[in-house]
C-alpha cells in the first residue's frame, strides 16, 4: 500500500501537476511554504452591517497588481457565496469573484441581509491562483441591518471638515501621457495627511482612484470596484492594470468610513493613453514620388 501511494506521488511531480483540496490541479505560478491570507477583523459566524469594511491579511508573501509579474508574490480575490473556482485557470470576475488587482488589502462590502460565505484566495499576475493554493477559510457571517438608534457616520451624513487649501493630484503620470498596461500612479497630497482607513484622525485620509467614471455621491461611502479603487492601507502610489486605449483618472479623499470631506478634497481629471510598448505610436513615413 505504502508503495502505491509514494509511485502516485512520482507520477503527480513528473507531470508537472500539483492537486490541491478536492483533487483539483493548481496553477503554474509556485507559493513558498508557510503562505497563508486570511481575514483580519472578521471571523467565522460574524454579525456584520450591510456596509462594512473587510481587511485582507497575508502572511509568507507580498501583494503585487495584476499584469506584474514577481515571484512569491500575488493579488487578492474574494469569493461571495460560491464556491472554489478551478484552481488552475483565471478567477472569474463577477458579483460572485471580487478581484483586487490594483493590490488592494481591503474591500467595502454592501450585502443584503441574511447569511453569506466570505473566503480569500490570491492569485498571480494572470489571476490565476499558485500552487500550491494560497486561500482563506471559507467563513460565515451574518449580515443585519444597523438598529434606529444607532446610526453608522455614514447614515447619519456627517462628513468630515478638509483645512483650508489641502489639495491631492495625479504626481505622474502626466495629463495626457503615454503608459503601459501597468502604470505606476503617484498621488500627492498637500495640506493633509495621510491615515489608513477605520483610523480616525483630523485633517487626514486616504486615496481612492476612479478610473473612466464620474464622481460617486459625495456624502456616502465611496464604491469598491474595478472603475473606484481604495487604498485604505495609506498608499502614495500604487500599479494599477489598464487595457488599451484612452482612460480617465482621477483622485478623492476619504475619512476613515470611505466618505469624501467637506469640502471635498478631489483632484483634476487627467487623461492617459495605454499602448502596448508605453511609448507614442510612431508616425509612418511617406515616401515621396519622384
Amino acid at each position: 500500500m505504502r508503495q502505491t501511494f509514494w509511485l502516485a506521488v512520482v507520477l503527480v511531480v513528473q507531470s508537472g501537476a500539483v492537486l490541491a483540496q478536492g483533487g483539483q490541479p493548481a496553477g503554474p505560478s509556485a507559493s513558498p511554504p508557510g503562505a497563508a491570507v486570511y481575514f483580519i477583523d472578521l471571523k467565522n459566524g460574524a454579525t456584520i452591517p450591510p456596509s462594512s469594511v473587510v481587511h485582507f491579511g497575508l502572511r509568507g508573501m507580498g501583494v503585487t497588481a495584476a499584469g506584474l509579474q514577481k515571484d512569491n508574490s500575488g493579488h487578492h480575490h474574494l469569493l461571495i457565496d460560491t464556491d472554489l473556482p478551478k484552481l488552475n485557470e483565471p478567477i472569474p470576475n463577477d458579483l460572485n469573484h471580487l478581484h483586487f488587482g490594483a493590490g488592494q488589502t481591503e474591500a467595502t462590502l454592501d450585502l443584503p441581509p441574511g447569511e453569506h460565505t466570505l473566503q480569500l484566495l490570491l492569485a498571480d499576475h494572470k489571476h490565476i491562483p499558485h500552487s500550491p493554493p494560497v486561500m482563506s477559510e471559507r467563513i460565515k457571517v451574518i449580515v443585519k441591518e444597523a438598529a434606529a438608534s444607532e446610526p453608522t457616520t455614514a447614515q447619519k451624513g456627517a462628513r468630515h471638515p478638509s483645512p483650508k487649501d489641502a489639495k491631492v493630484y495625479i504626481v505622474s503620470p502626466r495629463d495626457g501621457g503615454y503608459v503601459s498596461r501597468t502604470p505606476l500612479i503617484r498621488f500627492g497630497l498637500e495640506n493633509m495627511g495621510v491615515a489608513p482607513a477605520g483610523f480616525a484622525k483630523a485633517n487626514t485620509g486616504h486615496h481612492h482612484l476612479l478610473i473612466d467614471t464620474d464622481l460617486p455621491p459625495l456624502d456616502r461611502p465611496i464604491p469598491n470596484d474595478a472603475n473606484h479603487l481604495h487604498f485604505g492601507a495609506g498608499q502614495t502610489e500604487a500599479k494599477v492594470s489598464l487595457p488599451l486605449g484612452q482612460h480617465r483618472l482621477q483622485l478623492v479623499l476619504a475619512d476613515e468610513n470611505h466618505v469624501a470631506h467637506d469640502p471635498p478634497v478631489v483632484s483634476k481629471p487627467i487623461t492617459v493613453n495605454v499602448t502596448a510598448s508605453g511609448q507614442a505610436p510612431r508616425r509612418k513615413r511617406h515616401k515621396r514620388r519622384r
